[in-house]
């Protein structure tokens, strides 16, 4: 139990700091319909998150057949896919955020200050416009058809499938993980239902500090999730 819950330590953390959904939350938590937008939200991660849980806790099981308690041959490949995805995402990170410092450094005006300086998706802009069955698809959407968010959903799901753990105890800790997921999208959706429009200076604190710093934090924990599975995926192969 014990390893098996390190293990999924930095996979939980690789969807509790998503900048995009964090940041797409707090455009929901500025929108006119705040309280209730941000519930559907909520509801539509959640889903996401335990539905693809879910989903796959049901058919590992189903399709991975043991022989001597050892995983068949796909797992090890599935776990190398993930690595190699998730490795190439955090350099994908990290150089996009680098070259956007890089830019903001070299710029000589104020135009390319603003060039080069952080911006949210333009997308982002016309979710204040959204009713709460459109925010719901948007959370749901943000999680099921995000890969990197999605991949640690599946990866958390193999390994309580492979853990040496009775039914009723890894079901306990896939909730624990599918709670700890919910975490940054419930507890702004709970702050802003207390604290309503006062609210929204810290909102704005946090989508700036997230549009320009978090691209070093999200590199370093891809790439330990990568590093990891591709570790699990070269021990499964020899």
């Amino acid at each position: 139990m014990a390893q098996l819950i390190f293990s999924l330590v930095p996979v939980a953390l690789g969807v509790v700091l998503s900048p995009l959904a964090i940041m797409a939350l707090v455009a929901v938590l500025l929108s006119r319909h705040a309280r209730t937008n941000g519930i559907a939200y909520l509801t539509g991660w959640f889903l996401g998150l335990s539905g693809l849980m879910a989903l796959f806790l049901w058919l590992f099981p189903l399709i991975a057949v043991h022989e001597r308690g050892q995983p068949p041959l796909w797992v090890p490949a599935v776990r190398l896919l993930f690595g190699i995805f998730l490795t190439s995402a955090a350099v994908w990170v990290y150089r996009k955020g680098r070259a956007r410092i890089a830019s903001m450094a070299a710029a000589s005006s104020p135009r390319e200050v603003v060039a080069a300086a952080p911006h949210l998706p333009g997308w982002l802009h016309t979710v204040e416009s959204f009713r709460p069955g459109r925010t719901f698809l948007l959370g749901l959407g943000l999680f099921v058809l995000n890969p990197v968010d999605a991949s640690c959903a599946v990866i958390a799901a193999l390994d309580i499938s492979l853990a040496d753990l009775d039914a009723d105890a890894g079901l306990w800790v896939a909730a624990a993980f599918v709670v700890v997921g919910t975490l940054p999208i419930g507890v702004p959706v709970l702050y802003v239902a207390v604290r309503g429009a006062a609210a929204q200076p810290l909102l704005d604190d946090v989508r700036t500090w997230i549009a320009g710093n978090t691209h070093v934090l999200n590199a370093a924990l891809l790439l330990v999730i990568g590093v990891l599975q591709l570790e699990k995926a070269v021990s499964g192969l020899l």
